[in-house]
């Protein structure tokens, strides 16, 4: 039977069908691990609440839909709305990431990363128990996707689209553009600005960049910000996705994947994380193909990203791209 299910594999059509959809699977681990890139491989910070503000997202983008969209709304007005949700949604967390910076990260940069570490978690039981609260009172399930949200999602996202052979999904190909969208905009930000300089210069050395005049205080509230903000723009593209879906539940289902991309990927570095994304990305795709076809083990999927998680740090501790002793203050 395995060698029945490699022949299958191994078809033009079942294998370019696994490359759609890991590259898909590559563009959402892309977004969702971008924002804690940016505060975790730059910073230095911990940040156990990405999760959970990635959740937050969800069902703010998803809430903007709901309002703005009604049965007779047509498809192509459907997807301006939700491009205005993304950016809606990413200037309040970029707010709100700034506020949480300011008044209980930054005191806590000359502690050790435990510190951090019981702060941010206790950031995620709070955020987790005040949406729980919200979703009470508005007599939502919170154990479960939010089946309104989902159905603003336009009809032709749900069907699937013919490339010669292969069989995807738009939906797919809808999230192979936003991720590429997303890695270009914050290597553009990073390698061709001067806030990009800046950000880089603090996160390698911040006497020297302190010594040149940069206000790296500043710099790490941007950069926080920032990052909280591409949490919440993720978490409304998985709004849409029903793998996912806006629940409580998606603040774990974000962050374990998103810790791994960073880790896999190296320290300080935006290009191992978008490396790592692709090679987890990938290997998801495939063994739930084997899962689906082959192999009668449910958690398979999960169990090959944690052991390209532990071979790495066998192999390459640093990761992937990683610079030694990049990140922090």
């Amino acid at each position: 039977m395995i060698l029945e299910a490699l022949a299958e594999f191994l078809t033009l059509s079942e294998l370019g069908g696994v490359i759609v959809n890991g590259l898909a699977k590559s563009a959402l681990y892309v977004m969702i691990a971008s924002g804690l890139t940016l505060i975790f491989g730059l910073m230095g910070v911990l940040n156990f609440a990405h999760g959970s503000l990635t959740m937050v997202g969800a069902y703010l983008g998803g809430l903007l839909m709901v309002v703005t969209v009604t049965g007779g709304t047509a498809p192509l007005t459907r997807l301006g709305l939700f491009f205005v949700a993304i950016v809606v949604v990413f200037a309040l967390l970029t707010v709100l990431g700034g506020a949480i910076e300011t008044t209980i990260i930054r005191p806590l940069y000359d502690r050790p990363p435990i510190y951090q570490i019981l702060l941010t978690f206790g950031l995620t039981l709070v955020i987790e128990e005040v949406v729980r609260i919200v979703l009470g009172i508005y007599d939502l399930q919170p154990l479960s996707d939010w089946q309104a949200a989902l159905a603003t999602k336009p009809q032709f996202l749900r069907e699937p689209v013919a490339l010669g052979p292969v069989s995807a999904g738009w939906m797919s190909l809808f999230q192979i553009l936003l991720g590429t969208i997303t890695v270009v905009g914050i290597w553009a930000f990073l390698t061709k600005t001067r806030y990009g300089l800046y950000i880089r210069a603090g996160s390698e050395d911040t006497e020297m960049a302190s010594a040149l005049g940069i206000d790296v205080r500043q710099v790490f509230t941007v950069v926080f910000a920032l990052g909280i903000g591409l949490a919440g723009a993720a978490g409304t593209l998985l709004m849409w996705d029903p793998t996912w879906g806006a629940s409580v539940p998606l603040a774990a289902e974000t962050l374990l994947p998103a810790f791994i991309v960073v880790i896999v990927g190296g320290l300080g570095t935006f290009r191992g994380t978008v490396v790592a994304a692709l090679v987890v990305g990938m290997a998801d795709a495939v063994t739930t193909w084997w899962f689906q076809n082959a192999i009668q083990f449910t958690g398979l999927p999960e169990l090959v990203l944690f052991l390209v998680l532990v071979v790495t740090l066998i192999v390459r501790p640093q990761g992937l791209f990683g610079v030694e002793e990049v990140g922090g203050h």
